[in-house]
């Protein structure tokens, strides 16, 4: 099956974010964007994702759909987290997405955020103080088959390969952890056509999304995929 995906956005419980961020909006302009599948951002809100849990019931396996009536729309478990830490004597300020395939995964990422500190509370898409390579770690422990992907890698302040935040290859960030490291987004700050030019992410998906913080802006970048839909799907995107 052939379909549209924009699995980066954040809800209204994000900073400079539209109030107007709501599943039930999400839906519907999913719908006249052309979209199948859209992130839900922001699981780690706590009141976010009651909303996800009250408003959403499953659909195909890993996919969830409106409780109140089926439009089409699919939303897959996604957010975004801001990690700031010092390493190798310089401050890292990477962003890294994580999508889930269920919300039991969603809730033990969650508490093992928040028994290390974690404000979820504080932002749709939180800050913490933990490496990246440790953050890895963490939510592939919950359940390997969640997928952890670094966020628009070009970013200048925040993000894997940002001039001013981060470094210079994936296995300097993610250490032994590099392995698990299968795709990264590149983000408004960089195309396809820019990332192929590195030899280091020859076996590296590229994928990209909006990072929406508003309706209107939905799908603004997407992904193209050809594959059955569901969580896992297989690997043949564009």
């Amino acid at each position: 099956m052939r379909f549209i995906a924009d699995l980066h956005i954040h809800s209204s419980f994000s900073r400079a974010v539209s109030r107007d961020m709501t599943l039930d909006n999400l839906d519907v302009w999913g719908k006249k964007k052309g979209l199948k599948v859209i992130g839900t951002g922001d699981f780690t809100h706590p009141r976010w994702f009651a909303d996800i849990e009250s408003l959403l019931v499953p659909a195909e396996p890993g996919l969830f759909r409106l409780k109140s009536g089926d439009s089409g729309t699919r939303f897959l478990l996604t957010t975004e987290i801001s990690s700031i830490y010092s390493r190798g004597g310089a401050t890292r300020r990477v962003h890294n997405l994580v999508f889930a395939p269920d919300m039991g995964t969603v809730r033990k990422i969650n508490e093992n955020l928040v028994r290390r500190g974690a404000n979820l509370i504080s932002d749709g898409r939180p800050i913490i103080g933990l490496d990246s390579e440790e953050l890895l770690k963490i939510v592939l422990g919950v359940n390997p088959e969640a997928a952890f992907v670094p966020a628009h890698a070009w970013t200048p302040w925040f993000s894997v390969f940002g001039s001013m935040s981060g470094f210079d290859s994936l296995e300097e960030t993610f250490g032994e952890e590099t392995k698990n490291i299968f795709a990264i987004e590149t983000g408004l700050s960089s195309d396809p056509a820019m990332n192929w030019r590195l030899s280091n992410l020859d076996n590296i998906s590229l994928i990209s999304n909006s990072d929406s913080h508003s309706l209107q802006r939905l799908g603004r970048e997407a992904n193209v995929f050809d594959t059955d839909l569901s969580y896992k799907g297989d690997h043949g995107s564009h």
